[in-house]
């Protein structure tokens, strides 16, 4: 585990917020904030149900939020907060967005971009994890306990 500081967890509390919002639409609960000089810019979470739409992760939406917000497409200087390690799918995209930082909270053991493909982050991307991971794993959890 990375060294975590009160910010992070305020942030990751966010994030937090996020996912269980997604969780009320039945949708599988990640959230995700991007901040940007210590202000959230934009808030999101997983709608892959709502929109039938593969890519509506968490963390993409917040890409394209964040960029829309700033008026440019790289984030060199934002922070993405989300509750479960990116896919490879996102990871790929922050990557272009040349994010300056990712902290996550829950590993993601089957589809996290670190196990999978640890390489697809942009080279000055920093990575913090393990930010409040009880919490955070343990939305997941309830939530996929519901379904089985």
């Amino acid at each position: 585990m990375d060294k975590i500081d009160f910010n992070d967890q305020y942030f990751m509390k966010q994030a937090l917020q996020q996912a269980k919002e997604a969780m009320q639409k039945d949708e599988v609960p990640v959230g995700a904030v991007v901040v940007s000089e210590g202000t959230i810019i934009t808030k999101a979470h997983n709608l892959t149900e709502t929109l039938n739409d593969v890519t509506a992760h968490a963390e993409m939406l917040a890409i394209t939020s964040a960029a829309e917000q700033l008026g440019g497409k790289y984030l060199n200087n934002c922070t993405l907060y989300v509750t479960l390690e990116p896919c490879s799918m996102c990871a790929g995209a922050l990557n272009w967005a040349q994010i300056g930082r990712i902290v996550f909270g829950a590993p993601d053991e089957k589809r996290g971009f670190k196990r999978l493909s640890p390489s697809l982050l942009h080279p000055k991307t920093e990575v913090t994890h393990g930010v409040l991971a009880d919490e955070c794993q343990q939305i997941v959890k309830q939530f996929f306990a519901t379904k089985r």
